[in-house]
């Protein structure tokens, strides 16, 4: 299978990301931190993933310090993989794919699953990008600045 290239030196943090963290397995892993799934043998069953490419993108993730390792929570021998603080600050970039997929992937009144605020016991609302006055921001709103 042919190697790409890695974006250790892209100017853009949108492919740098997406090398990181934007294959399906990647995702779905730390998808899954959230949901508190933190053993390898969980996480295997969980996503149906094949034992080689569960533990390369473990090691992946661990080597960049979205997940990092520690003793099992109930004592025993086995070893448990949790999101680090860098691992946390993806929740937006989870949150936002799932609601994109809750609206343009999912039929009117097809069922799913639901993120729920705790302490309201309601969905959470939409996320969007905001100005700094609070105003929501359409892409034609704004621009990148690249690197010349």
């Amino acid at each position: 299978m042919p190697h790409r290239k890695v974006m250790n030196d892209e100017t853009c943090p949108v492919a740098r990301c997406v090398d990181l963290v934007g294959d399906r397995w990647s995702l779905l892993i730390v998808r899954d931190a959230f949901d508190g799934v933190r053993r390898f043998g969980d996480l295997q069953r969980s996503l149906g993933v094949a034992r080689n490419i569960l533990s390369d993108r473990l090691r992946k993730l661990v080597d960049a310090g979205i997940l990092e390792t520690q003793a099992a929570s109930d004592g025993t021998a086995y070893q448990e993989y949790v999101l680090t603080t860098k691992g946390e600050s993806l929740f937006p970039v989870v949150v936002a794919l799932r609601q994109w997929g809750e609206q343009h992937l999912f039929k009117r009144g097809e069922r799913h699953s639901v993120l729920i605020d705790k302490r309201t016991d309601k969905s959470i609302p939409h996320m969007a990008p905001t100005a700094k006055d609070g105003t929501v921001l359409a892409p034609a709103a704004t621009e990148v600045r690249k690197v010349t």
